[in-house]
């Protein structure tokens, strides 16, 4: 009770107390000051070595090496128009941003400027680059590290910890965020219609409407006119822009909201994480003062936020509260579905947690693919048990706290099938 006690009062002040310094630069992740083992940097060890070969002709040749070597498909092709980006100068409506996503790595481009890159490190979450493609061949390609991404990856976009986001704001006609009007940042829970506010979309989605596409006018009521049905339903981008300037001419409706649960779920247990080590190094810490035996299991204060934070996790990877399609489903690019399933981990039967439904919902199996990833994986020992835990008691009908209803029996039968020795054996034995 003594540690309890004392852990609960010292863990109290630096909620109560403003600091200019966030959490994850904090001890034990100290974010900035950590050499990242990512994606990115295992490249440019590769570069450096002449062990991998980036084509330099020019900048999408330099794009299409990278993304060759961090296993980004080029069909995930995505276009956002709002300035909400490093490089607003280069964005507008009739230039667009291109991004492309894998699992573990995003890149983003602006027409004549530095590519962008956020790779992720499994204990520091998204890390920020900025990569100069026109730099002269004599000199080795270099990801530089860009904290002033923080400002929104790190701030009041992604509380708490560094984040890969998509907004959905309302793009002035140079495509300027109208302030006033506020944004979303999107995952699977938010509504078809609140997304993709200054991005472009390609793709059908019925009767419903979404903000993608258009541009919106401030009134002088403090009000906006966005003409929503203008962008409904728009399988040619060539009407607002000339796409012969990009590798290809769609943002497809699919791929943007795979991109919104990927990332909406990467954050999760990024902040996930960071809370468990947190805890854990605060209880450690701790029993190190009072002259207590170090123990690696978490009690007290630190066992409830670890628990709290398994419950976050579980809800994110089960698609708690997933917004629903519209009526009778969305209908993408088949080359993006089909880049996308050549990843997928497939069970006996042949089914995987990346299959498409689209009709109701965005996957067959209400489990995300994201469970494989590398995030996941090296979680936290004492956060990835009890997540693995709960998720088995869940799929196995033994949790019966109702929070997980959405899934019928059938459905969790066919994702234990999926997940196989990922999960403890059931209790029944």
């Amino acid at each position: 009770m003594k540690l309890r006690a004392l852990f609960l009062c010292l863990a109290l002040p630096p909620l109560l107390c403003l600091r200019a310094e966030d959490p994850y630069e904090q001890a034990p992740i100290l974010y900035s000051q950590t050499q990242p083992r990512d994606a990115a940097q295992r490249l440019e060890k590769l570069m450096r070595e002449g062990k991998a070969d980036v084509d330099r002709t020019d900048a999408w040749t330099v794009m299409r090496g990278l993304m060759r070597h961090l296993q980004i498909p080029e069909e995930s092709q995505v276009m956002v128009f709002s300035k909400t980006s490093k490089q607003n100068d280069r964005i507008h409506p009739q230039t667009p941003r291109v991004v492309y996503f894998g699992d573990e790595a995003y890149i983003g481009y602006c027409l004549g400027g530095s590519i962008e890159v956020a790779a992720v490190d499994p204990r520091l979450g998204p890390v920020f680059y900025l990569l100069d493609p026109y730099v002269d061949e004599k000199q080795p390609l270099h990801f530089q590290r860009d904290a002033s991404c923080l400002s929104c990856h790190g701030g009041v976009f992604s509380p708490g910890v560094p984040g890969v986001l998509v907004r959905s704001v309302f793009p002035g006609p140079e495509g300027h965020p109208i302030m006033s009007q506020g944004s979303t940042v999107v995952d699977s829970t938010t509504p078809f219609e609140s997304r993709w506010g200054g991005w472009y979309v390609t793709g059908r989605h019925g009767d419903s409407h979404h903000r993608g596409n258009v541009t919106a006018t401030e009134l002088p009521d403090n009000s906006c006119d966005m003409p929503v049905e203008k962008g409904a339903n728009v399988t040619s981008l060539a009407a607002f822009f000339d796409t012969s300037a990009y590798p290809r001419a769609t943002s497809d409706i699919v791929a943007l909201m795979v991109l919104e649960h990927q990332t909406g779920v990467q954050n999760t247990l990024t902040r996930a994480n960071h809370g468990a080590l947190r805890a854990m190094h605060m209880q450690t810490s701790l029993q190190r003062e009072l002259g207590e035996p170090v123990l690696e299991e978490p009690m007290g204060t630190a066992l409830r936020i670890i628990e709290h934070c398994a419950e976050d996790v579980l809800d994110a990877l089960l698609f708690k509260d997933e917004a629903p399609l519209p009526e009778g489903g969305i209908e993408g690019d088949g080359a993006f579905q089909a880049a996308f399933l050549k990843k997928a981990r497939r069970n006996a039967d042949g089914r995987s947690l990346r299959d498409f439904q689209l009709h109701t919902r965005l996957f067959k199996y209400r489990c995300s693919y994201m469970i494989h990833s590398l995030t996941f994986e090296h979680l936290s020992p004492p956060l990835k048990q009890r997540v693995l835990a709960r998720l088995a008691a869940v799929l196995d009908g033994a949790d019966t706290s109702g929070r997980h209803d959405h899934l019928g029996a059938s459905e969790r039968r066919h994702i234990r099938a999926i997940l196989g020795d990922l999960l403890p054996p059931p209790v029944d034995g």
